[in-house]
């Protein structure tokens, strides 16, 4: 890999957005299936392929440039959450003249100044008419791995419920891969209702799924790239098939704890443990690594000086005058037992 630029922050080209509503006029609607939109009408018309809908041009309101987009017939969308931390979360609160409250729920950043709707209306300020407050706002960068090109889709939604999900499962596939690798994962329209006052309301949420492998792989630690494009293929059967070398076993044998660590960066490699060692296996890998460092260090203590027995005889071992001559003149003491009594 060549040089970088160390101060750029390096992120992947926005190529789209996944919507969960529309306007129709000036009336916001709610749609029950994926919309996708994008200055590229060649990328609309891939999703259009993929997912079915018809591509037309769309002007944004505001003073937006006018895009493509395809109200799609799918409710769920196969992607992959790339490496990093996908996701932004903010309180916000938008108008014609553009965004004027970014909150992180104690602070407003662009003001610099408290929560301004708690302020304004309490702890329930969240049950305010839509527009006099912030919405919870979350955007996840995802990968399409079958539309054209390199980049990101950015699903956007201000749905109260999906803010506290896709938080939870975001940051724990970020605990067990540490930001590394990508997760291939489902974004799924899922309609629910909720009954307060008496009365029922009925709304859509999208939830985002861990798609084709088990918790435990997710949470190991990073996936290979073949899985992860391909979880419930021949990379994944090959996967499961294929057993877990005995890291344990191969530690107990080796013969130095450098050899030892050896075999903890071939498990890292294979994504059998967390890369910073905070797993079960590391650490029992570390106590073998421990015990060989002692094993070594007492290899090369100093040999302990001979000590007389009950009647004052040390154990040694008598050389005759050729040994004696060739060895300099100086007797070898050797193991207790091992030679004649003087």
């Amino acid at each position: 890999m060549g040089s970088r630029i160390l101060t750029l922050q390096r992120q992947a080209r926005e190529l789209g957005r996944l919507r969960t509503g529309y306007t129709d006029g000036k009336r916001p609607v709610r749609s029950k299936t994926w919309i996708a939109t994008s200055h590229a009408e060649h990328y609309v018309t891939a999703a259009a392929e993929a997912w079915g809908g018809a591509v037309e041009r769309w002007q944004p309101l505001g003073n937006g440039a006018p895009q493509f987009r395809v109200i799609t017939e799918a409710e769920s969308i196969d992607a992959l959450m790339p490496p990093g931390d996908p996701l932004s979360q903010y309180n916000e609160l938008w108008s014609g003249g553009g965004c004027q409250r970014r909150c992180d729920g104690e602070r407003e950043r662009l003001s610099n100044q408290p929560c301004i709707c708690l302020r304004q209306f309490g702890e329930d300020w969240h049950q305010q008419r839509k527009g006099t407050v912030c919405s919870a706002t979350s955007r996840l960068n995802v990968i399409l791995p079958d539309m054209p090109d390199v980049g990101v889709w950015r699903a956007e939604t201000h749905s109260f419920y999906a803010a506290n999900e896709w938080g939870g499962t975001v940051d724990m596939v970020l605990s067990g891969t540490n930001g590394q690798g990508m997760v291939p994962v489902v974004l799924r329209i899922e309609p629910r209702q909720r009954v307060a006052d008496g009365k029922t309301k009925k709304f859509p949420v999208v939830v985002v799924e861990i798609r084709g492998i088990t918790t435990r792989q997710a949470l190991t630690g990073p996936l290979p790239t073949a899985l992860a494009l391909d979880p419930s293929g021949s990379c994944a059967v090959a996967a499961i098939e294929a057993p877990r070398p005995d890291y344990l076993a191969q530690a107990g044998g080796a013969l130095t704890a450098d050899d030892v660590r050896d075999v903890w960066r071939d498990a890292r490699a294979a994504g059998h443990v967390h890369p910073k060692g905070t797993d079960d296996l590391s650490k029992q890998l570390m106590a073998i690594a421990a015990r060989k460092d002692e094993e070594a260090a007492a290899a090369h203590a100093p040999a302990a000086e001979p000590e007389p027995d009950e009647e004052g005889a040390y154990d040694v071992e008598v050389l005759d005058d050729v040994e004696t001559e060739q060895s300099g003149g100086w007797p070898a003491v050797a193991q207790a037992g091992s030679g004649a009594r003087a």
